[in-house]
């Protein structure tokens, strides 16, 4: 089977698995308690006033009818504007994911590094102290909920030492300096969610590895470890790493809504957060759509990196 084949099918898997996810989302949104007319008149609202309401919004369609009307306006790029304050939807997300998007990048930036340099120290000595300290760490990390992490961090840094700010507002006037100090909670919040999953991982390929005849037999010939490492069993470990790495950013994004409601952090998270207090259901549609699809389109580049770097998998035994 080719590359170009294989591109196809999981392109055609993610384009079905999204249309399948859009049906969830926006009959999930429908179902939600409470309503945006309520929401907007408030507990004196009449049963007329509510009737206007809906009809202005065009509540009344039938749901089908409101389905295909939404999914057609998302494809284009017509997000619509706010039930709730008939602001522009996708002015609003254009701002708030230029932010979700430095947050992200920067844990990233941080945290792949970090996991492939800790899960070969880690492999270096296996059974070693410092494989034992890493395990045991890494462990302890996977056991701890991203948002109590978070908590944690704010008490020790923000409370007790005052060192950074415990909320990540942000105004057009800040400079770089400020920025750094804004970010670095929400961003180490961020980095202990994915950092532990992707070191045990890099670990446990590099062992794989290292397990493997040829490498057994350079270790035979004298090759030094740090060389064997790095120039051996670090680049035939890259396929399962890249792999790891790629499902982990995925996973990335339930993190950051959590970490930007936490830090009240300008994102989308916080955005989404926001729309579903006020029964806000078109930014709540584009908000989890936007989310499905990045982590689907991760996924899809996890599984075809998989599938590149080991080519026994494209064709049929």
């Amino acid at each position: 089977m080719s590359i170009l084949e294989i591109l196809g099918k999981r392109l055609i898997f993610g384009v079905g698995t999204l249309l399948f996810v859009s049906v969830l989302v926006f009959i999930g949104t429908e179902i939600l308690p409470g309503d945006v007319a309520h929401a907007i008149l408030g507990q004196g609202a009449t049963p007329e006033l509510v009737a206007q309401i809906k009809e202005r919004l065009g509540l009344d369609q039938p749901l089908h009818v409101r389905y295909f009307v939404w999914l057609g306006n998302f494809v284009t790029g017509d997000f619509g504007t706010s039930l709730a304050n008939g602001a522009d939807i996708g002015t609003e997300i254009g701002r708030r994911a230029s932010n979700t998007i430095i947050l992200a990048l920067c844990t990233t930036v941080i945290a792949v590094p970090l996991s492939i340099v800790l899960g070969l120290a880690a492999a270096v000595k296996p059974g070693g102290l410092v494989d034992r300290i890493i395990t045991s760490t890494s462990l302890a990390l996977i056991s701890f909920p991203d948002f109590l992490v978070a908590v944690v961090l704010v008490t020790i840094f923000a409370v007790k030492l005052k060192w950074l700010p415990a909320i990540a507002s942000i105004r057009p006037s800040y400079e770089l300096v400020d920025w750094i100090r804004i970010l670095i909670l929400p961003v180490l919040g961020l980095t202990f969610t994915i950092l532990a999953h992707m070191v045990r991982m890099t670990r446990s390929a590099v062992l794989n590895v290292l397990s493997s005849p040829a490498i057994e037999m350079a270790i035979l010939k004298g090759v030094p470890r740090r060389r064997l490492l790095l120039r051996h069993a670090l680049p035939n470990a890259f396929g399962p790493i890249i792999n790891v790495i790629a499902l982990n950013l995925a996973y990335l994004i339930s993190g950051v809504v959590v970490i930007e409601t936490l830090f009240n952090f300008p994102g989308l998270g916080r955005y989404m957060v926001e729309a579903v207090t006020n029964r806000d259901v078109p930014i709540v549609q584009t908000c989890a759509m936007i989310f499905c699809s990045v982590y689907i389109i991760l996924n899809m580049t996890a599984d075809i990196l998989s599938i590149m770097a080991n080519p026994r998998v494209r064709y049929k035994k």
